[in-house]
């Protein structure tokens, strides 16, 4: 039995692997509430602090993360991130479980899960967001494994939103674009970006270093990041990218460090910048692209991802990379004498496909 329906009521659910899977909900939630959609959040941690403060009127239901933990070295990454595994699995269950008793409470007319397998249903259309229908692995008959499992939980959605662009210029590669796609329809709904050129052209900060993702490395690079800062010409910003501490602190004249920033505070500080070093984390490329601001990515060690999304957009002169056990005052240097070639940013193709959604329905059976 197939129903159509207009969407009122949304339900958006981000992955808790750090931040950057909430920023990029912060868009769809502008645009889903220009469309007069009720919104409710399913987040916890650092994730909820971060969209609480940017939506603070928001309906907010909690729903707890995978709380994945991470090795300080690159070489046992994935052995660790592999050992967990079965925690990942019930909490994929888990969640499953959760939305199937909360739909009917909060009356939710539409899912839209970012990179949370559990949250899918046959009593409303679940959206699936993700910009790796390909993980990238050591090996390729281990990636082949990883496709298979990642297509089963995708094709349990009704659709998959792409947050990148269809064509060969588009900037996650192989990862967005693989050989063989989900049974399920594959939109892709270009960048998702909290931020919008101004045209300021009102350059504060020679640098600004955005520290984000899971620890023990975000610290890690923090302290490579303070080694260096009386060694660079030019004033300087830190954002430690810690939502859930209110404590902000200027230490001079020449540098400040602040905790978080607000997507205003962070857009303006972005504009002010002619240089831009953080990790490799897609949301952080998207918005690097979107204001085409220069940039030196350092890819979280031992995360295949990053580290291919790096290299790809290096090759393409969208970026400057390096590792993060390299020196990093010499990158910093060689990225100044670096032959940028920025693309243009595209439309936002989501506000379409969300149009579509909500002005057409859809079906499911």
């Amino acid at each position: 039995m197939e129903t159509n329906f207009i969407a009122r009521t949304v339900l958006i659910a981000p992955l808790d692997w750090g931040l950057g899977h909430a920023s990029r909900c912060i868009p769809l939630i502008k645009y889903l509430q220009k469309r007069n959609c009720k919104i409710v959040i399913a987040s916890s941690g650092e994730q909820l602090s971060l969209l609480s403060r940017e939506f603070p009127g928001l309906e907010y239901v909690p729903l707890k993360g995978y709380n994945v933990n991470y090795s300080m070295h690159k070489r046992w990454f994935g052995a660790k991130i592999l050992l967990q595994s079965p925690k990942i699995l019930l909490r994929i269950k888990q969640e499953h479980r959760y939305l199937e008793a909360i739909i009917d409470k909060h009356k939710i007319d539409i899912v839209i899960s970012d990179n949370r397998y559990g949250l899918y249903t046959k009593k409303v259309p679940c959206i699936f967001i993700t910009h790796q229908l390909s993980i990238k692995a050591n090996y390729i008959w281990l990636e082949n494994i990883i496709r298979k499992i990642n297509y089963r939980f995708i094709n349990r959605f009704m659709e998959c939103w792409v947050p990148d662009f269809e064509g060969k210029e588009n900037i996650a590669g192989e990862l967005s674009h693989p050989n063989k796609m989900p049974h399920i329809p594959v939109k892709y709904i270009g960048a998702l970006s909290r931020f919008q050129d101004t045209n300021s052209n009102e350059i504060i900060y020679k640098y600004l270093f955005v520290l984000s993702g899971p620890e023990p490395q975000r610290s890690i690079l923090e302290q490579t990041v303070l080694h260096i800062t009386a060694k660079l010409n030019g004033k300087i910003l830190i954002v430690r990218g810690k939502p859930a501490e209110e404590k902000q602190e200027s230490i001079s004249e020449t540098y400040s460090i602040c905790n978080h920033l607000t997507t205003e505070e962070m857009q303006r500080a972005f504009l002010q910048s002619e240089y831009i070093i953080s990790r490799s984390g897609y949301t952080t490329v998207m918005e690097l692209l979107s204001l085409q601001k220069k940039s030196i990515l350092i890819p979280t060690p031992g995360q295949t991802e990053q580290e291919y999304l790096a290299t790809h957009l290096m090759k393409q002169n969208w970026c400057y990379c390096c590792n993060q056990n390299d020196d990093l005052l010499y990158h910093i240097q060689q990225a100044e004498k670096f032959d940028y070639q920025l693309p243009k940013p595209g439309e936002p193709v989501y506000e379409k496909v969300i149009d579509n959604l909500l002005n057409t329905g859809i079906s499911f059976s």
